[in-house]
């Protein structure tokens, strides 16, 4: 099949480029004691692959973009999860006080709600490319509802040449990671299936939803409860 010149009309990359900016402005937002590194260093590394992995993708170097944009979602994924660590490790000591703390965690719930977008948009179907290349209806991964659509119901709704974009999988990504489920969209692929143990398994947003707001409640009640 043959692939339109303009790589961008069927699935815009800008979407999942802005993701990693702002993965990168959040994490630099973090405070110290929670970034792994200098605070600076994850924007860094993220903005100098991101050059890269564009000019990959520009050039018809289809295979290092896709490598590129995994060593960029990697570098990420350990940078959340050092982070989360020492959010958890950090609880029993009462260091930090419960707002910053909810800011924190509440950060670090959005940076996995876009690390884990990330993921699903560059492994699903082998990526972008390679969805695009393809030219199937669908996911391989997910069961989107589209999907599930008839034939004549796709034409009518404009779906017959549907396929899922960066916006659908960081929907799935909010799902999971609020409502500890695929929700809507059930998994079909075993990566698709360990994605989603490990973004269930990550528990930034257990930290925002349990600890830090019984923290604030008790500060509220005493102020001299939490030294």
């Amino acid at each position: 099949m043959a692939i339109p010149a303009n790589l961008d009309k069927p699935e815009p990359r800008w979407q999942a480029i802005l993701a990693l900016i702002a993965l990168g402005g959040i994490y630099t937002a973090l405070p110290r004691e929670l970034s792994v590194g200098p605070r600076w260093l994850l924007f860094a590394i993220v903005m100098t692959l991101l050059v890269p992995t564009v000019v990959a993708h520009r050039t018809g170097r289809h295979s290092l973009n896709h490598l590129l944009g995994l060593i960029n979602n990697s570098v990420i994924t350990v940078a959340l999860v050092g982070s989360v660590a020492l959010l958890v490790a950090g609880l029993p000591s009462h260091k930090e006080a419960p707002q910053p703390l909810l800011l924190s965690a509440a950060s670090l719930w959005l940076t996995n709600v876009l690390t884990f977008a990330l993921w699903y948009w560059r492994l699903d179907g082998g990526g972008p490319f390679a969805r695009h290349r393809r030219g199937l209806y669908g996911s391989r991964a997910f069961l989107f509802p589209q999907t599930q659509l008839e034939p004549s119901e796709r034409t009518a709704l404009g779906v017959e040449n549907w396929s899922p974009g960066f916006v659908e999988y960081l929907f799935i990504a909010f799902n999971t990671s609020t409502a500890f489920s695929p929700t809507d969209t059930p998994v079909l692929e075993r990566l698709g299936q360990a994605l989603e143990y490990c973004a269930e398994s990550n528990l930034p947003d257990d930290c925002c939803c349990v600890s830090v707001p019984s923290r604030w409640c008790a500060l509220t009640a005493d102020p001299h409860a939490i030294g």
